[in-house]
């Protein structure tokens, strides 16, 4: 069957437009195919690095699908202006050939995107959807060097906030530094255990959904709960975690327990940021869920 959106959609582009676009598509992915091969290995290492970075991508893609048809309005012409864009984009892929450092080349991946939509789908249709492109930055993986001073204050603020609540809870343990030490084992909360990824993560999806929000009140709570929400979470994950090991012994962080704990903040702190992110009800259809 084929529905509206897919007639639009041919409606829009001639037969050699389209030729054009296949064609033009296929050479970028050639040309981006080891950058692209290198973001997927960085979004899947573990579950304590990037792994947002399929979930955003995913979810960019569908909110540019979605105002592309919302705004099928919007004059479609091709705009030069993306050359401007897209052949610095290119100088620096071509740089990071003699880098090999693949993560400037990423960014050049992601820059030359503005560039291709102003280039098939011109100014105004670009500004539709530019934010959403500009947001894929943030799933770029960030060296080390810029943020060991960030993974250390989380590490300290999660081992002190822990060893605060297993006190409350009466629970012996002895703590210095990033050391947690209890009856049966000693743990220290490492940088992956900072919550940075988790904090990443929660500030990229509530900085693209509230831009989304029709609520000014509710995109102020999103942006502000964000980073809180993922350093709460993160915490709660090495409480349970170091009550394992208090109960069980450090046999524990061996498991799969380790790991799916690390889903786990992911799994809470992102809905959470969606839910509040949802645009309030209209006066109109609150009214007709009552009458129901």
């Amino acid at each position: 069957m084929i529905t509206d959106t897919q007639i639009s959609l041919k409606s829009q582009y001639s037969s050699s437009d389209r030729w054009l676009l296949g064609f033009v598509a296929i050479l970028f992915i050639l040309v981006f195919a080891p950058t692209l091969s290198w973001l997927w290995g960085r979004w899947t290492m573990s579950v304590w690095q990037n792994g947002h970075g399929i979930l955003v991508t995913l979810l960019v893609i569908y909110l540019v699908r979605e105002e592309l048809i919302k705004r099928k309005d919007l004059p479609q012409h091709t705009s030069a202006w993306g050359f401007a864009i897209l052949i610095p984009a290119l100088i620096i892929h071509m740089l990071d050939t003699g880098l090999n450092s693949q993560l400037l080349s990423a960014f050049g991946l992601f820059m030359s995107l503005p560039g291709l939509a102003l280039l098939f789908l011109g100014i105004e249709r670009s500004k539709a959807i530019l934010f959403p492109l500009i947001i894929l930055m943030m799933t770029l993986p960030i060296p080390l060097v810029f943020t060991e001073s960030l993974h250390m204050g989380l590490r300290i603020i999660a081992t002190k906030s822990v060893a605060w609540l297993l006190k409350t809870l009466g629970v012996p343990v002895y703590s210095t530094g990033t050391i947690l030490q209890v009856e049966n084992g000693t743990l220290q909360v490492a940088d992956a255990c900072s919550g940075f990824s988790t904090l990443y993560a929660a500030v990229t999806i509530a900085i693209l959904t509230a831009y989304f929000c029709n609520s000014t009140k509710r995109r102020i709570l999103l942006l502000i709960i964000a980073a809180p929400l993922a350093i709460a979470v993160n915490i709660a994950r090495v409480l349970i975690l170091t009550l394992l090991v208090n109960w069980i012994g450090l046999d524990v962080l061996a498991t799969a327990a380790h790991e799916i704990s690390g889903l786990m903040t992911f799994m809470i702190a992102l809905p959470v940021i969606f839910m509040l992110g949802q645009n309030p009800k209209e006066p109109e259809n609150l009214a007709n869920e009552s009458h129901q």
